[in-house]
């Protein structure tokens, strides 16, 4: 059954005020830019989100942030973004902070139906306030809970109708992890592709986790940081 749908308007359309959403994407490499605008047209809000990070000040994720749409954010890193500072200083935006590759653990333990793991990193720091700890092997660990959402968003180079999905490159970073994670997935794609144009050997994240796709265009690929040398 196919799972192509035919407006960016419509892929969002489900999703409602309260929502814990998934995205993928590192920096703005990888983002799913098109379903970002679309959800900041849509107007929902107070929605917990959970990414590596929350964008730029006039891009990705950052633009929920300039409309007040974000209520807590779940992320690694948060320093190119002078709005996110703003925000959490006056107490408007509520932020959990968690180590790169614990976050990536907890998708990936929530998408597998993990509930909770142990981990060496964070023991003695904040991180680990209020946490269970245990020893193993003479070594202190902390419990960190799997993360599911409600919805989550990803960016694919080529998808199916079937919804099986295939990153390019980097832009594979958090996306296939927040595509397993999220309750219903939505799967923004560069070219969408016939049954049986993908190698099977290729695919990255299976259409079975995938609910809608959604064909983007005219993408901008935005720099994070433009670096020059001199001629």
């Amino acid at each position: 059954m196919s799972k192509v749908i035919s407006s960016v308007e419509d892929a969002v359309s489900e999703i409602h005020d309260g929502a814990t959403l998934i995205a993928g994407g590192f920096g703005l490499c990888g983002i799913p830019e098109k379903l970002i605008l679309a959800l900041r047209e849509s107007g929902v809000k107070n929605l917990t989100v959970v990414s590596n990070n929350c964008g730029v000040d006039d891009w990705g994720l950052g633009l929920l942030l300039k409309t007040k749409q974000i209520k807590k954010m779940i992320a690694s890193y948060v320093g190119e973004n002078k709005l996110f500072e703003q925000q959490y200083l006056n107490g408007e935006l509520e932020v959990e902070l968690v180590p790169q590759g614990t976050l990536a653990e907890r998708l990936r333990a929530g998408g597998a139906g993990i509930p909770a793991f142990y981990t060496a990193t964070g023991v003695g720091t904040d991180i680990a306030r209020g946490k269970e700890h245990k020893v193993f092997n003479g070594r202190t660990y902390i419990m960190e809970k799997g993360i599911t959402g409600d919805f989550a968003f990803v960016k694919a180079w080529k998808a199916d109708p079937y919804g099986n999905l295939i990153y390019r490159k980097t832009a594979r970073n958090f996306n296939p992890v927040a595509a397993r994670a999220g309750k219903t997935t939505i799967a923004e794609v560069e070219q969408l592709v016939g049954i049986g144009e993908l190698d099977p050997d290729r695919i990255h994240t299976p259409g079975v986790y995938v609910r809608y796709v959604f064909e983007g265009k005219n993408y901008e690929k935005r720099i994070e940081k433009l670096t020059t040398v001199k001629a």
